[in-house]
């Protein structure tokens, strides 16, 4: 059974104090922006990393965000860690949050992953983006401010 919201952000605060701390992050923001999913984010250094509970089909996934003036761009840190060769594989982390004991070996392993790519998306945002493209980020076009 996945672990309910209130249990995945205490273990959301607990698991990722060290590192949101040792890398200058704030957080954890929690919300619930659609039923079906539950997320806390961490922000700081012009990133922001959001922690995705699939509530329905048991998940849990670090994602990377970089915003521009023109642009949103968002992955997963296992891609990014891959498109950056800071490790040579996929899979080399969990994703599962079906009971409590998955999930937190997910975020630790998702965690190293962080801090891996984390040097690399919060310098130049055009290097980061573009790192982010090679990952198959998500993108977004922002309006234009006028």
């Amino acid at each position: 059974m996945v672990p309910g919201v209130k249990v995945f952000f205490a273990e959301v605060r607990e698991t990722c104090a060290e590192v949101a701390a040792r890398l200058g992050l704030e957080g954890p923001g929690e919300g619930e922006p659609g039923l079906p999913i539950a997320v806390a984010t961490y922000t700081g250094s012009d990133v922001r990393y959001e922690v995705v509970l699939g509530l329905w089909d048991g998940y849990v996934e670090i994602h990377a965000c970089r915003e521009t003036e023109a642009t949103l761009c968002k992955v997963s840190v296992e891609k990014l860690a891959l498109a950056a060769g800071a490790v040579d594989r996929p899979g080399g982390v969990s994703f599962s949050a079906r009971s409590l004991r998955r999930m937190k070996k997910s975020l630790a392993g998702q965690l190293r992953y962080v801090e891996l790519v984390h040097p690399l998306v919060s310098g130049d945002a055009e290097a980061a983006v573009e790192l982010m493209r090679r990952a198959d980020a998500r993108e977004w076009s922002r309006p234009a401010v006028r």
